[in-house]
């Protein structure tokens, strides 16, 4: 499977926006943003972001859109975040994405949250080269109450994707 990313288009918002939305990768996700499921929220939540200095990509495996990765906050405090189809969970999509984009994006350090209990997550951040920095509490839309995060680092570029 080839795995390129390439800047958000508007035919891409619709397949997004279902990604976005499956129950089972929100509640896995759980810091999202609220109120997605409405398609005017949608819409305005990604005219908002694409028009801030933030690198959207689009992940396509073999030509089809199946998820989005991108980094956003000022230099020194920038964070990763990726959206992966659940379809395509666990065959390497997010590690090859998230792999692309630090090539692309040769800022550092880069940090990254993730639900401690969203193993497939860490896997992903660990193996391209983030290591963890602590733990905190934070409240988690997808699930209602406040839950535990692991808070990530890719310190420099000789920390940078490993095998």
């Amino acid at each position: 499977m080839e795995i390129v990313l390439r800047a958000v288009q508007d035919g891409d918002l619709p397949v997004v926006r279902r990604q976005m939305t499956d129950p089972e990768a929100v509640r896995m996700a759980a810091f999202c943003p609220d109120g997605l499921d409405d398609r005017e929220a949608f819409a305005a939540y990604w005219k908002r972001l694409r028009c801030t200095s933030h690198v959207l990509r689009a992940v396509l495996a073999d030509g089809a859109v199946v998820g989005t990765a991108a980094v956003y906050g000022v230099p020194g405090e920038r964070e990763v975040t990726y959206w992966i189809d659940r379809a395509y969970w666990g065959r390497g999509v997010a590690t090859a994405a998230l792999r692309a984009l630090l090539a692309e994006v040769r800022d550092r350090p880069l940090y990254a949250r993730a639900a401690a209990d969203n193993a497939g997550s860490l896997r992903v951040l660990r193996k391209c080269g983030f290591r963890e920095t602590a733990r905190a509490r934070g409240f988690a839309n997808a699930r209602g109450r406040e839950i535990e995060e692991v808070v990530l680092v890719l310190a420099d570029r000789a920390d940078g994707p490993a095998g």
